[in-house]
């Protein structure tokens, strides 16, 4: 696995938004490829690498290529820059999207979607999402003079350009994930204000699960299609797949023979579950085949008749097993579903052509509409009792999503259960301390031999021994034995190391000066007290945090317009604290900070959430471009340019246009943050991918060497 790299920047911005950040490092690796030895690429080198391009090497031939370049250079033996070959590469893109549009023979597939060179956009599932968003979010009192959308037009993605809709689609999947106080929702957005709504959109679709390491916000102010329907995808699928979770859906437990079994359906991830259970109803109803996917198993619509006809045998009708043709079968399984209030998103033809993520959807409502699980006391108290207690399940969901928001391969369902074998947190060490892990001597999942798995772990100790984390008298074992407190230290300790390398390499004008947790706190309320406010905090555990007052200080300290002081309480409640506690988190999100706390986590002060969250904030500080002082200048104004996109680590990304007196005129005036320039005058030169996350306890505990030396004496 590579270390990351700097965004890539294009002079033109035209050209740099016509490609994800994704697309521009794999493009401008392909081009550096092709230099010379004198650093030099000329035109007709390239041909030969376009032909490399799948996107290309399907659609032409070298010597198609050669010609098309012919004729845009008069000659092939001159010099091209990076800007250059991507105007190229859009002109041949162009030439390809005509020569398939005018194939005569073009497959069901294409006549079904619609095609771009790079992307594909299903119809079907454009419709399913449209249909979801217009039956959710049609009483929205903002939304509902949008709504419904036509599913035929392009609406969905130029409704969606303003960060509205999909910040509301999140509060939908899991409500009050967003503190809708903190959306910008006027008629008329300014450029600061959708890039905002973006930012606050992608790190709360972070904060719920999914996975945006590919997605920027400039992707979602363009609406490009398949970024945007990409993103509510999995927005809408954490919703429909919400309750396939013991904790939620205790009556899960029915699935497994016996109590050994429970842990291994706890790791198991939503969809697998959702398999499970349909398997477990078609073996009751006599079905003789296994369902291993949710597509081509699916298919001829056997699996659903014998399905329905066991949760709702009050609608069956034999018409639907002696149908033979599979269309039909298809279309009586839809009314046997409507007949138990299951919306029709798909068509038989989706169930017949076999599409996994309409499938995986409706397999999901008919679990939702009806289960058709017992309730066994018995098995039910004793899924209650594997259940974790509040702390260690609030910080096994914080790493988890850490984890997942860090971009690597893997993806974590259950925290505990994937990391046994110690391939996911090698590769987590490697995106935190980039070439540390010896991939020669790591075993790659799945893994038979128990020793293999003692091997991963012992090299996740020994590298963590070498970041100089407190892993005294821990073995890889431990972590093969699944020692939940053992692990959540761990992560805590690499987490916490993440955070103030991020932090040193920011400040690499001070000789690589090792930051502190003294440095952050010093920070902090330097820059409260440069605002000519008086809060300051004694210490990450200081109770006087939990008003939240100090926090949207901070924020409105290094962003002046993020805070609307007309929203701010006095802090005094727990009323009070908990809405101080929701906007700071939104607030945070929105203006480009990645955190996946909860409102009690500010309430309760937590320390290493609390150091988490301010780390955070400074974090995205010291990245920001700070100007000399100007006393004709207007406190909030800034000179920062559009947000980049995120790189594929998944950066934040929210710098801010300069402000207009149409922004500024809602926001209550605050005092101008302090100008630091032993701090914020240092620019990142690079932006990486360390999304500073909050752990999530709830107890105070003094710092990670205490927690893991408590496992070691356990």
């Amino acid at each position: 696995m590579s270390s990351f790299v700097g965004g890539v920047l294009v002079s033109d911005q035209w050209l740099q938004s016509q490609f994800t950040q994704v697309e521009l490092r794999s493009l401008k690796a392909k081009f550096l490829s092709m230099e010379n030895q004198n650093g030099k690429v000329k035109v007709v080198n390239l041909p030969s690498l376009m032909t490399k391009l799948k996107v290309f090497s399907e659609m032409f031939s070298e010597e198609e290529i050669r010609r098309s370049f012919e004729e845009i250079h008069s000659d092939m033996n001159s010099e091209i820059d990076f800007e250059g070959f991507l105007k190229t590469y859009l002109d041949l893109q162009n030439r390809g999207n005509a020569k398939l549009g005018n194939l005569k023979n073009s497959s069901s597939f294409l006549k079904a979607t619609t095609t771009t060179l790079l992307h594909t956009i299903s119809q079907s599932e454009k419709a399913l999402y449209v249909a979801h968003i217009n039956s959710y979010l049609r009483d929205d009192p903002f939304l509902k003079q949008f709504l419904p959308i036509d599913p035929s037009t392009n609406a969905l993605f130029n409704l969606a350009k303003d960060g509205v809709l999909l910040c509301k689609v999140i509060n939908v999947a899991l409500p009050g994930t967003i503190d809708e106080r903190a959306i910008n929702t006027k008629q008329v957005l300014n450029p600061w204000e959708r890039n905002e709504n973006h930012t606050l959109c992608l790190n709360s679709a972070k904060a719920i699960g999914c996975t945006v390491v590919n997605i920027g916000t400039q992707d979602l102010v363009e609406g490009r299609p398949h970024l945007v329907l990409g993103l509510i995808s999995q927005i809408i699928k954490i919703q429909l797949l919400a309750d396939l979770n013991l904790r939620t859906t205790p009556q899960l437990v029915e699935l497994v023979e016996d109590k050994d079994d429970i842990e291994e359906l706890m790791g198991l991830s939503p969809e697998k579950i959702l398999q499970k259970w349909m398997n477990f109803h078609l073996k009751k109803a006599g079905y003789k085949k296994t369902v291993t996917n949710f597509s081509s198993d699916l298919k001829d619509g056997e699996a659903y008749a014998y399905l329905l006809n066991v949760l709702a045998p009050e609608h069956c009708s034999p018409a639907t097993l002696d149908a033979k043709d599979p269309a039909e079968r298809a279309n009586l399984v839809l009314e046997h579903a409507e007949k138990m209030d299951c919306k029709r998103y798909l068509t038989p033809k989706d169930i017949v052509e076999g599409s996994a993520n309409l499938n995986l959807a409706f397999v999901a409502q008919i679990f939702q509409q009806r289960n058709g699980l017992s309730t066994d006391n018995k098995k039910i108290s004793f899924a209650e009792m594997m259940t974790d207690d509040e702390q260690i399940s609030r910080e096994e969901r914080c790493f988890r999503l850490w984890i997942n928001s860090l971009g690597i391969a893997s993806y974590v369902n259950n925290l505990f259960e994937d990391v046994r074998n110690g391939w996911i947190l090698l590769e987590v060490l490697d995106k935190v301390s980039p070439r540390s892990v010896n991939w020669k001597h790591a075993t790659k999942p799945p893994i038979k031999m128990p020793f293999r798995k003692v091997e991963n772990c012992n090299q996740v100790i020994r590298i963590g021994r070498q970041l100089k984390l407190s892993l005294v008298n821990v073995a890889g074992n431990d972590i093969v034995q699944g020692n939940k407190k053992l692990i959540l230290a761990f992560l805590w300790q690499l987490m916490r190391f993440n955070m103030l390398q991020l932090l040193k390499n920011l400040r690499s004008r001070f000789q690589g000066k090792e930051i502190t947790d003294a440095d952050i706190l010093s920070w902090a309320n330097k820059k409260v007290k440069g605002t000519g406010r008086k809060s300051q905090m004694e210490s990450f555990k200081d109770k006087s945090l939990s008003s939240g007052l100090f926090f949207l200080e901070l924020l409105s300290a290094v962003e002046p317009r993020v805070v609307n002081w007309n929203l701010v309480t006095k802090g005094e409640t727990n009323d009070e604290k908990r809405l101080n506690a929701t906007y700071i988190i939104s607030v945070a999100r929105k203006l480009g900070c990645s955190i996946f706390l909860l409102p009690e986590d500010i309430m309760q002060v937590n320390q290493k959430m609390i150091l988490s969250l301010t780390a955070s904030i400074m974090y995205w500080s010291l990245q920001q471009p700070v100007e000399e002082s100007d006393s004709s200048q207007s406190p909030g104004a800034s000179s920062r340019g559009a947000s980049p996109e995120p790189s594929i680590d998944g950066i934040n990304d929210s710098l801010s246009p300069a402000s207009s007196p149409a922004a500024n005129a809602s926001w209550e005036a605050s005092p101008a943050p302090s100008i630091s320039t032993d701090h914020d005058s240092l620019l990142a030169t690079e932006v990486s991918n360390m999304i500073i996350d909050d752990v999530i306890s709830t107890s105070d505990v003094d710092n990670a060497d205490s927690d893991t030396q408590s496992q070691n004496e356990r």
